[in-house]
């Protein structure tokens, strides 16, 4: 294996060969040795490296997919996957003057990053308020809502979805129920409307996708995202938006800025 340079298995430990394989590969991708859009080895160099069987190097190759580090591609091989890291910085993402410079929050922080980022699956529809998302818009239960889902990409890569829920009494008519909600996005279309903006809550766990958060981010096996419902609040405390965002958890980093005081 003239270009990847592999350790020899160690006789002596207890750890599974295919797990010592799959150590071996893991490493030299955190190393860089192999980069984003490498090809791994193929099974018959493996195969002939470490003088396994193949049913053995398939089942390292497993662990490194199952672990979201590779990809297979039919007919073409396992390469390493590429992570389109974007830093999501909490202090800064919904700061007004993106909104003043006609950019939604979203554009500004991929465009931050040097990403391409767009915009595709936009749905909209008027409902009954859920009644988590009622309960944190401060609604009656029957309260009509209306509903913006959406997926983003960036780099033509899909990496998170959201589904935005705003009272029917702000939205209905205006922009906001529009595929285009316009320059700054929904958040500058509240402000227009005398909702002036003063801070969010955000909520965030991670869990393992379901078979259409799969789907629509097209995520390798093992690859767990990250649930985010965000609150919108007014100057004066009322909540005018709720968020319930689904995000790749390989396409980000959640950086925080805490004041000591």
């Amino acid at each position: 294996m003239a270009e990847l340079s592999l350790p020899e298995l160690d006789p002596t430990s207890d750890r599974a060969v295919f797990r010592q394989i799959a150590d071996h590969i893991r490493e030299a991708i955190e190393q860089g040795t192999l980069a984003e859009g490498d090809k791994v080895p193929s099974e018959a160099q493996l195969m002939q490296h470490y003088g396994v069987a193949r049913m053995t190097i398939r089942n390292a190759l497993q662990v490194l997919q199952s672990e979201g580090l590779t990809v297979a591609e039919h007919g073409r091989g396992v390469f390493v996957r590429s992570h389109p890291p974007v830093r999501r910085l909490a202090s800064d993402r919904f700061a007004r003057r993106h909104r003043q410079e006609g950019k939604a929050a979203f554009i500004a922080e991929t465009e931050g990053a040097g990403g391409k980022p767009s915009v595709d699956s936009i749905r909209i529809t008027e409902e009954e308020a859920p009644a988590d998302v009622a309960t944190l818009l401060g609604l009656a239960e029957d309260a009509r809502v209306i509903r913006r889902s959406r997926r983003y990409l960036i780099n033509g890569q899909p990496v998170e979805t959201a589904v935005s829920y705003i009272p029917a009494e702000i939205a209905m008519g205006t922009r906001i129920a529009e595929p285009d909600s316009g320059p700054g996005g929904i958040y500058a279309r509240l402000e227009e409307l005398g909702y002036r903006l003063d801070h969010f809550v955000e909520d965030i766990r991670s869990r393992m996708p379901l078979r259409e958060e799969m789907r629509a981010l097209r995520l390798a096996p093992g690859v767990p995202v990250f649930r985010l419902v965000r609150t919108a609040y007014t100057t004066d405390g009322k909540a005018v938006e709720v968020c319930d965002t689904v995000m790749s958890s390989d396409a980000y980093v959640l950086s925080y800025e805490l004041p000591a005081r």
